[in-house]
């Protein structure tokens, strides 16, 4: 009979304490309320028609004691964004328990349907968490744009795009022999991964300090928190302009995150001019932002940067590069390549192809990069190249190709590699300040990208950036 009560008395102390340490695990107080890792998920800028990448929002219970979230979901039935709880995809969730002291995550996307509306346009709606009778909830917001859809475009004639919808370009846009593609200032064009531009005809797009012509890849969303995944290269091919194709020009062009750059291709005839750039931004390619070869190519006001090659790399040719900024802080390679690449231009050079050694002036410019070497080659004497008031990443000495240059003077752009951060602009301390020669200044480049008159204070500063 004692073992028998043991027992007996055993059961009952288990029936009652059992129980009551399972409640005491999850907590219906209306205080055990829950946090968030934001308090708004955006989605930035996204494109009707088309699924969204994944959002991520974490929720956190931050009590000793469990919780039992009994309802989520949107406030609006109709809303375009879709949930994943804990791996599984819905509309409404209940029942849903954290453990005191973790954490469940959510994923959201969105889809809009394409409108008539020209400007971007914000769609929001409120996710709703109700806990022990608590409502807490958390925005999710996007900014739609409705877009015009190129995929694998032939412009057999004249074209022109305009500034009233971005255009998504799939696979390459081919522009034929003589069919030109105008494009007009406030442009944007987002290429899809591996989309490129094949010019046989001409290209001429001409932007304005107000309206630069954007061109890039077509994501949109941030590869880590606060940087976006446009810093990342090779987002889309790049332009290539064809042996053929002469009489191109771009100007206020912000061209980035590409897998080789702006390519001329060979062509031997320097009679015509093949390619003009005024005032824009080139950068952020895997292999050069800008690669020339035996081509008359100019660039008026120019900034060249980020590149995990080198930054510019021409062979043979005709050129003018002046108040240009050739720049390296490339982030996803480490190497020692030449920021600027001259090749076929020294009288040794024993390439026998039948063009001319390349002939050169770079007029009140930098060169410089916190990644590799600034020029190749180093020696210039007895070539056509001169370098006309350059600032260098180098030590050195004048001699008659190098005249009035600035040798290793930090230009203190405002770049911080390291925060991912890229603007060349010239910090006021800067050394380039008042040591160009108005003599060189033509009138593509009296203005800079900025649209800053660069004879404001009598002499002009280095570089693309007038201030």
């Amino acid at each position: 009979m004692n073992a028998l009560l043991k027992i007996i008395l055993l059961s009952i102390i288990l029936g009652i304490a059992l129980p009551s340490c399972i409640n005491d695990d999850i907590t219906d107080s209306p205080s055990a309320t829950l946090t968030f890792s934001t308090d708004t998920v955006s989605f930035g800028a996204i494109f009707t028609d088309l699924t969204t990448p994944t959002a991520r929002l974490q929720v956190f219970n931050r009590n000793s004691k469990g919780v039992n979230i009994s309802s989520i979901g949107f406030k609006d039935p109709a809303t375009p964004f879709r949930l994943n709880v804990d791996g599984v995809s819905g509309q409404t969730f209940s029942d849903i328990e954290i453990r005191g002291n973790d954490s469940i995550y959510i994923f959201l996307e969105c889809f809009i349907d394409a409108n008539k509306i020209l400007e971007p346009f914000r769609v929001s709606d409120q996710l709703e968490f109700v806990t022990n009778g608590v409502t807490q909830d958390v925005e999710v917001e996007a900014w739609a744009w409705n877009v015009t859809r190129l995929n694998a475009v032939t412009v057999a004639e004249d074209m022109t795009l305009t500034a009233m919808r971005p255009y998504v370009i799939f696979d390459t846009l081919r522009i034929e022999p003589g069919a030109t593609l105008n494009i007009e200032p406030g442009a944007w064009l987002l290429f899809h991964d591996k989309a490129a531009m094949e010019v046989k005809g001409t290209l001429s797009a001409i932007g304005n300090p107000d309206n630069f012509i954007r061109m890039s890849g077509d994501r949109l969303d941030d590869i880590l928190p606060d940087v976006a995944y446009d810093q990342l290269a090779g987002q889309w091919g790049g332009i290539d302009i064809a042996p053929e194709s002469f009489g191109n020009r771009m100007e206020y062009v912000n061209m980035r995150s590409t897998v080789s750059g702006l390519r001329v291709d060979s062509c031997g005839d320097l009679s015509k001019n093949k390619l003009t750039l005024v005032n824009s931004w080139l950068h952020n390619s895997q292999g050069n932002v800008l690669s020339s070869k035996y081509a008359a190519v100019d660039a008026y006001g120019c900034c060249f940067s980020e590149a995990a090659a080198s930054v510019v790399s021409l062979t043979g040719g005709k050129h003018n590069f002046v108040q240009c900024t050739i720049a390296n802080a490339y982030l996803f390679s480490s190497f020692n390549a030449p920021n600027l690449y001259l090749s076929h231009c020294m009288p040794d050079d024993s390439e026998d192809n039948g063009h001319p050694l390349m002939v050169a002036n770079f007029e009140n410019g930098i060169v410089w990069g916190d990644i590799g070497s600034p020029l190749y080659p180093g020696d210039l004497i007895g070539s056509n190249v001169f370098m006309l008031n350059m600032l260098f990443k180098a030590t050195g000495t004048d001699d008659e190709n190098f005249i009035n240059c600035v040798w290793n003077e930090d230009p203190l752009f405002y770049t911080i590699r390291e925060d991912y951060y890229f603007d060349y602009r010239l910090q006021p301390e800067s050394p380039a300040f008042g040591r160009g020669n108005p003599a060189y200044l033509t009138p593509e480049c009296l203005y800079d990208m900025d649209g800053l008159y660069r004879l404001a204070d009598g002499m002009p500063a280095l570089g693309a950036y007038a201030d």
